[in-house]
């Protein structure tokens, strides 16, 4: 409010020197830059000094002062946003019983509140599954600070669908063109029908072990113990040394035939130590951010018949 009268007062030195309502205006966005009043509001108050008025002040108002702004009013808002914070202004006002504006006023001024929306995160873990993080990750630090060579031992693994067809990303349909020839076009595709699930495993050298899944099978414990069970005879056909040593150490998520009795049974039968896998941590599974999106990358844009194929 200050800053306005200081704009009134300038507007009112400009009158004195002769100056012209544009010039004034000018003027006054050269000083006060953006929070310069508009054009309109610097002619009104140039007219009135130019017709004798001497005072910066607003003129008073007839009818009774708001009452919307009263600190009950603010703390009445203020309850009902603290319970529920998803509420409209419309909402608030039928509640606390005051206008549009004024609501807004306290929301934004008084409580200094803006309404944001919700940021999209993959999972909203409980604070048990952020403590069950970072205790996992800590462990898997100190693991990998005593014995350097963990990581060369771990084979990791997991499913993913694959289809027979998928549509080419955009960058991938790019083509370059002269300035005088027409813009490239191709129809909208849609993924095919025809999809796998691919389970694959492998380690810092290669690819160890895949399979499809068969149509209409469902990756059980049983389904999945099979699986491990063919994973352990590769390792021992295509990875002699890792099989002498008895050092296999598994990577895999929570996923519950994963984590079932059954295969933690064959697991430990088996010698197979499995590395914890922190609850909803994609950025810790090297198959979803490295093998997999590889993979299907390179299959986008082509069309396969069979999965023999694929």
């Amino acid at each position: 409010m200050a800053e306005v009268d200081e704009q009134r007062v300038c507007i009112k030195f400009c009158v004195r020197l002769g100056k012209t309502g544009s010039e004034t205006f000018e003027m006054l966005k050269q000083t006060f830059g953006d929070s310069c009043m508009s054009r309109s509001r610097t002619f009104e108050w140039f007219g009135r000094f130019k017709n004798g008025r001497t005072s910066t002040a607003n003129d008073d108002r007839s009818g009774r002062p708001s009452t919307a702004t009263t600190l009950s009013k603010v703390e009445q808002v203020q309850a009902a946003v603290n319970q529920d914070c998803r509420r409209t202004i419309h909402d608030l006002c039928a509640e606390v019983g005051i206008g549009y504006g004024s609501c807004q006023q306290i929301l934004t001024e008084q409580l200094n509140m803006h309404q944001n929306a919700a940021k999209f995160v993959l999972r909203v873990l409980t604070q048990n599954q952020k403590d069950s993080q970072v205790a996992i990750c800590q462990e898997l630090k100190e693991t990998v600070i005593n014995d350097p060579t963990l990581l060369l031992n771990v084979i990791t693994g997991d499913e993913s669908i694959v289809y027979a067809y998928d549509p080419e990303t955009k960058l991938q349909s790019s083509q370059w063109k002269s300035p005088g020839s027409p813009r490239p076009k191709k129809a909208r595709m849609q993924k095919s029908k025809l999809k796998m699930m691919l389970i694959c495993f492998f380690d810092q050298e290669r690819i160890v072990h895949r399979e499809f899944v068969p149509p209409g099978m469902t990756v059980n414990a049983d389904f999945y113990c099979d699986v491990l069970r063919r994973l352990h005879e590769n390792v021992r056909c295509k990875r002699p040394q890792k099989w002498r040593n008895q050092n296999l150490i598994i990577h895999h998520d929570n996923a519950p035939a994963h984590r079932s009795f059954k295969v933690s049974q064959f697991l430990a039968k088996n010698n197979m130590t499995v590395i914890p896998h922190p609850p909803y941590s994609p950025d810790l599974a090297p198959y979803d951010f490295f093998l997999f999106p590889k993979l299907k990358l390179q299959m986008k844009g082509r069309a396969f018949d069979t999965i023999e194929e694929i």
